[in-house]
């Protein structure tokens, strides 16, 4: 591969969620493999911008914000640094972001494959959006998308909802999934945890995420007081959001004050996950869903709900954790009661982690975008 090959990255910005992460780790594998690789934001601003790998360029557009689309702003501004760089190929992820960089590819007339990748279960998130995102997104999707060299779905659901909701021609879509399984991940799982419930023979159930309405966590509150019916147990979900306060007020009506912990955001939850007896995810709705792969990568055993789209597709269909019906704390608690009583093979939950490696996956992506 000849080092004149080079691919511009495009990301709103550097905040925490899974999208930036996953740009993040296949622009550092790119760079491993010889690759140029400039990173544009239209805004730099996020909690992710001191991981930057250090042989990537991160361009800021310091893009303004016209009403109505924001993201428009930063149009003119690649289109700029397109026509400066002439990039191989262009990839970009989320969104408003892959119509923004369909556009500017085009628009400047350069000649590089551009590659959007959709990480959303767009019907979900559609039905959860304000009705004037209802209406325009998918219009936005159909009316952009076929001017891409290829869209690319993080999951088999994805991909199937995407031609649904948004008319696309379903064999124009591609599914390559996330590279969830990093050699950083790899490197954390064995770090010392200082947390006092990993000390003693209690079980303890980990969940990790954002506390939105999406993760459901009152579900797995609901399904841990089911299960401490039967055996003494304890939960701790790692993350923070909005819904802290109603998850606090349904700990304490539940009467779970003394065997679940909300520590908010931990810097290694890999680490905990190591330590914990089973891993559960409640989920209403996933794009992927990452942190079941980080899970099985340390041989922890996965719970997880049967939502739309990613986790039956990374557990195939129920062979590596148990899968339940979402919403449903019972089924949950069932599911997790099962994995305790006769975890899976740990080596082979490993396995099943090294097929979303970063370096397996970042080499189906630039089959995509270099076309080899």
């Amino acid at each position: 591969m000849s080092e004149t090959e080079s691919i511009t990255v495009f990301l709103p910005g550097l905040h925490g969620g899974g999208a930036e992460k996953m740009m993040l780790d296949l622009s550092s594998e790119f760079v491993d493999r010889g690759l140029d690789v400039d990173l544009v934001v239209a805004s730099r601003e996020g909690k992710f911008l001191d991981k930057v790998p250090e042989k990537v360029d991160l361009i800021d557009l310091d893009a303004p914000e016209p009403p109505g689309y924001g993201l428009l702003g930063a149009l003119p501004g690649l289109i700029s640094h397109l026509r400066d760089r002439c990039p191989d190929a262009v990839l970009s992820a989320l969104n408003r972001a892959n119509i923004v960089a369909v556009l500017a590819t085009r628009l400047s007339q350069v000649d590089a494959r551009v590659v959007v990748s959709e990480r959303n279960h767009l019907s979900t998130y559609l039905d959860h959006a304000m009705r004037r995102e209802q209406l325009a997104l998918p219009r936005l999707i159909r009316a952009v998308y076929p001017y891409a060299d290829d869209v690319v779905a993080i999951s088999e659901g994805v991909a199937d909802d995407l031609a649904e909701t948004a008319g696309l021609d379903r064999e124009s879509i591609t599914v390559v999934y996330n590279p969830a399984m990093t050699p950083e991940i790899r490197g954390m799982y064995d770090e010392p945890v200082e947390y006092p419930w990993f000390g003693d023979d209690l079980p303890v159930i980990i969940g990790v995420g954002s506390l939105t309405e999406q993760k459901d966590f009152p579900t797995l509150l609901r399904a841990v007081a089911h299960l401490r019916e039967e055996r003494p147990c304890r939960l701790v979900i790692c993350g923070e959001g909005e819904k802290r306060p109603e998850l606090e007020a349904l700990v304490e009506e539940l009467g779970l004050d003394d065997i679940v912990d909300l520590p908010g955001f931990v810097d290694n939850p890999y680490a905990m996950m190591n330590q914990a007896d089973v891993f559960a995810l409640s989920s209403k709705w996933e794009g992927f869903g990452n942190v079941i792969v980080e899970a099985l990568g340390c041989g922890c055993p996965v719970v997880s709900t049967d939502c739309p789209s990613g986790p039956a597709e990374i557990l195939s269909g129920g062979k590596h954790g148990e899968l339940v019906p979402v919403g449903d704390p019972r089924a949950l608690a069932s599911g997790i009661a099962a994995q305790l009583d006769d975890p899976p093979n740990a080596r082979e939950l490993q396995e099943r982690a090294d097929d979303f490696a970063v370096d397996t996956i970042a080499r189906e992506y630039l089959t995509v975008l270099l076309d080899r």
